[in-house]
């Protein structure tokens, strides 16, 4: 097992904006998700899902991740985007600190304060008001553990709070406040505000890492776009 220690058990969503939900899945669910991912490419660090039929018993509220989403959300919460990670020892990159920015919609319609657009995997992103991500939280399932080795999220605690940051903010923050490592077992979920500061290092030595990462939110999308959903 893990020595989560300081690194994790005493973190919150409300005031740090992550929290961990230990031991979420067990071996038979993770199973059972495994095999819903596997018609999915192995050849690509990251795979935006566009259509998840087989995912939705798990990311619905009533399922063992929507439900976590829900404790944030109240029942109103949907998977809005989900993409699955895949780091191995081929497949193996740092990410620089930084706050999710963009949303995935069904098709571009022009609306105040969204953009700019953008076009990956086939999916239509936008850049909405920084006010929708605040309400929104992200939920990153592990399907392998995770030390401090092995490419850990790392957060930036309380900063979930701190509205849209430029790049110089972003790292004028990380130097003033610190940082948390986000240490997962296999089967752990982390719940964690949408526009949290975060970032990750390459794991050393290279090694799997996959993590299902899914967006929800509790509001419509603002008239006249429309969440892609997952």
């Amino acid at each position: 097992m893990l020595a989560r220690s300081d690194q994790t058990a005493d973190l919150n969503l409300d005031q740090d904006g992550a929290e961990l939900f230990a031991q979420a899945l067990d071996e038979a669910a993770l199973s059972r998700l495994e095999a819903a991912l596997a018609a999915l490419p192995t050849n690509v660090p990251g795979v935006r899902i566009g259509e998840g039929r087989k995912l939705k018993p798990f990311l619905e509220v009533a399922g063992s991740i929507g439900g976590i989403a829900a404790t944030a959300l109240g029942p109103d919460a949907r998977p809005v985007r989900a993409i699955l990670v895949d780091k191995t020892s081929e497949r193996n990159w740092a990410l620089g600190w930084h706050q999710d920015r963009t949303i995935v919609v069904r098709e571009r319609v022009g609306a105040d304060g969204f953009g700019p657009w953008t076009l990956k995997s086939g999916l239509i992103q936008v850049e909405p008001p920084f006010d929708i991500l605040e309400r929104m939280v992200t939920l990153r399932v592990h399907l392998d553990q995770v030390d401090a080795n092995n490419a850990p999220l790392r957060i930036v605690p309380g900063s979930r709070r701190l509205g849209r940051l430029s790049e110089a903010e972003v790292q004028r923050l990380v130097t003033t406040s610190g940082e948390r490592l986000c240490l997962a077992e296999r089967g752990d979920v982390w719940l964690y505000a949408t526009p949290i500061v975060h970032g990750s290092l390459a794991a050393n030595p290279p090694r799997r890492r996959r993590v299902i990462q899914v967006d929800y939110s509790a509001d419509a999308a603002p008239y006249p776009l429309a969440w892609h959903g997952i």
